[in-house]
């Protein structure tokens, strides 16, 4: 990692920093495995340049975790390249980076490679630190439809059906039937999807497989599986694509949403519209998966066929991804520190208040710091 990245990190950090409130030692409310609620600097002094690489989802997030993270250890250079999840997971199995943000829980095979990667014979594990709705934008400006209060009312089947190139104009009777009274415009349709490999990808795919399975026959995978419409590397990359032309629609973790139109999903007999506290209640009530293997491991299987009401069904769960054991004590001591700040309630509710994350739940909470406490220090 090159100096300079450091320093715009540091940059984009100090800029941030009015933003964030840590609370002071002496007002947390200590947890039940002996973690603070809300996060305290432990005496460990911590100094160096730390990179961690991966999901573009996060972005936002770590940018003001950065922030927060720096009040604290002003010491700390702390550099994060959004290159999507599945390029950030190889750089940290290739020891490029030290964690790892992921929007797919790690594969077995990827467990097991991560033996060469973390010391004394562990394996990495993963834990959730970032809850968003996965928002599904297009761009209608010339017929009035943009704008973060405007939604065309689409059904899951609708979704599927757009993005594997089998309805491709706008005013589609598919489409007007569930938006009465709406003057949709004779207009082509573009499907943007990632060209990379992506998380969201994987999360969007699992919501249109769960809840649209007639109308969709892929198997979820963080490679885009069709050919209608056209491609764009990273979440940037694909608002930046449903920008420049009329008629787009793609998929994009919600914080990146700003100015475009978005689709309010049909859930049972309503239509929900994205927000943080809709995906919230998507993931409160989805179950742990018991299924994956390795230690440490805390991965969700989020219901994207719910049918509760007011719940928002095209969420991810982003992930961290870490070796309970480094070579370096340094190494493990900043990874430990900073996956508790990241998922307390300061890291948490500065997350929600920069990016639009729904914060988790305490009971989530104890679960991931009892992996965190897991990483060794000595």
């Amino acid at each position: 990692m090159h100096k300079n990245v450091f320093v715009r990190a540091a940059a984009v950090a100090s800029s941030l920093a009015l933003l964030v409130s840590v609370a002071a030692c002496g007002d947390n409310a200590t947890s039940d495995n002996g973690s603070s609620a809300a996060f305290s600097s432990s005496s460990v002094n911590i100094s160096g340049e730390f990179a961690g690489a991966g999901a573009s989802s996060q972005k936002s997030a770590v940018d003001a975790w950065i922030a927060g993270f720096q009040q604290q250890y002003p010491d700390a250079q702390i550099a994060y390249d959004p290159s999507g999840s599945g390029a950030g997971v190889n750089s940290f199995l290739q020891g490029n980076a030290l964690w790892a943000g992921s929007d797919a829980s790690l594969s077995d095979d990827q467990v097991s490679q991560s033996s060469s990667r973390c010391a004394n014979g562990t394996t990495a594990f993963d834990i959730p630190v970032y809850i968003s709705p996965i928002a599904i934008v297009y761009n209608l400006s010339d017929a009035g439809f943009n704008g973060s209060d405007k939604h065309i009312q689409m059904s899951a089947d609708t979704v599927a059906k757009i993005f594997d190139g089998k309805i491709t104009k706008w005013n589609d009777d598919a489409i007007k039937a569930e938006n009465p009274g709406v003057d949709l415009p004779d207009l082509a349709i573009t499907p943007v999807y990632r060209s990379d490999k992506s998380g969201t990808t994987k999360n969007f795919q699992n919501y249109l497989s769960q809840a649209a399975p007639n109308s969709w026959s892929y198997e979820p995978g963080e490679n885009w599986p069709g050919s209608a419409g056209q491609g764009a590397s990273g979440t940037s990359g694909v608002i930046s694509t449903v920008k420049q032309a009329q008629g787009t629609i793609g998929y994009a973790d919600a914080s990146q949403a700003g100015e475009l139109g978005t689709v309010a999903v049909k859930v049972g007999d309503e239509y929900v519209p994205y927000s943080a506290e809709a995906a919230a209640k998507v993931v409160d009530a989805s179950p742990e998966d018991t299924s994956v293997k390795g230690d440490n491991r805390i991965v969700i299987k989020i219901d994207h066929a719910t049918t509760a009401e007011g719940a928002y069904p095209v969420v991810l769960v982003s992930y961290d991804v870490a070796c309970p054991a480094y070579e370096k004590a340094s190494d493990a001591q900043f990874v430990k520190q900073w996956l508790t700040y990241v998922v307390s309630e300061d890291g948490q509710k500065t997350a929600a208040d920069n990016a639009g994350s729904a914060p988790m739940s305490d009971t989530l909470r104890q679960k991931v710091l009892a992996s965190i406490n897991n990483i060794k220090t000595e």
